[in-house]
């Protein structure tokens, strides 16, 4: 534990090379103001770390150390910035692609509750460009009804993506998406009523 003349002693060899840290200083930040500032830290960071001092070792090579030290930490705590024009930094950033992915995977899964002879139509005419008479062709049924299944795909697509309801879970009867009647669907008994 260091005595009363330990501390006395401690700080009159501080006092001594005020001088010398201020040189330092000076030749350190090149601003008058800045080598004030920085010689004040240094003495403030010595008196705090007294008692890790050892006496008997340089006390001058120890304060100057604490003066580089805290030289240093002052340029990484002002590192300087660069203004980055924002085109470049559009260029340097990329776009996220969550939610690109969200969305197709939402279509993808509303295009899934389509019926067959909608989802072929559908495709054929936006992805492959095919017109009505070709798709008809294709499939052997009638232009009307092509342009029918495509027109409720449409409809059907618009439905469930608006409506947010593209889970997996299925989907009521009432929910489910419309399909073309076909000649196996007439039912007598439906007919009677």
């Amino acid at each position: 534990m260091p005595t009363d003349a330990d501390t006395r002693d401690f700080h009159e060899q501080l006092k001594a090379i005020l001088p010398r840290l201020r040189v330092y200083a000076l030749s350190l930040t090149r601003d008058r103001d800045a080598a004030d500032d920085l010689v004040h830290d240094t003495v403030v960071k010595a008196l705090t770390g007294r008692a890790s001092f050892e006496p008997g070792t340089n006390l001058s090579a120890w304060v100057f150390r604490i003066q580089r030290n805290e030289f240093i930490s002052g340029l990484r705590r002002q590192r300087p910035t660069v203004p980055v024009d924002s085109a470049v930094a559009e260029s340097l950033s990329h776009q996220p692609h969550q939610e690109s992915r969200l969305v197709m995977r939402e279509f993808m899964s509303a295009f899934g509750k389509l019926a067959p002879t909608q989802r072929e139509a559908l495709l054929l005419a936006v992805l492959e460009g095919q017109s009505y008479e070709v798709i008809a062709a294709h499939t052997g049924v009638s232009v009307g009804t092509v342009k029918s299944r495509i027109s409720r795909a449409r409809d059907t697509l618009e439905r469930l993506l608006l409506a947010g309801d593209t889970g997996t879970r299925s989907a009521s009867r009432s929910e489910r998406p419309s399909r073309e009647p076909d000649a196996t669907d007439s039912d007598p008994a439906r007919e009677r009523s």
